[in-house]
């Protein structure tokens, strides 16, 4: 039996979530979107010593795969909002676990 087959039911499906997740910092930003719509000054704070234009690279990447919406008002661009959608908030049982094993093993 192929062990990769018994994980993932199609051979790539965890390199494809890897593309869109496994990149520093995208896990937390996730992690605190959990909680609700957050904008970026407070995403800055709560990720930790994130670049902003790092924080900005990946805000627009995972807005590019579905997974968060980016709410702006015309009357004050730069006020963003940031939210996950359903997609986004599928994620919620393996950002779970990661955490059970983060307190498990690290």
């Amino acid at each position: 039996m192929n062990t990769s087959t018994t994980i993932e039911p199609n051979v790539g499906c965890i390199a494809a979530t890897m593309e869109i997740i496994g990149n520093k910092w995208t896990a937390l930003i996730l992690r605190d979107l959990f909680s609700g719509p957050k904008r970026f000054c407070e995403l800055e704070k709560s990720v930790g010593s994130i670049n902003p234009r790092t924080l900005s690279q990946r805000l627009d990447d995972l807005e590019a795969h579905g997974i968060i919406t980016k709410k702006s008002w015309a009357n004050q661009p730069h006020k963003s909002e940031y939210s996950l959608t359903k997609k986004g908030a599928d994620l919620l049982p393996t950002l779970k676990q990661m955490a059970v094993w983060g307190t498990k093993y690290a």
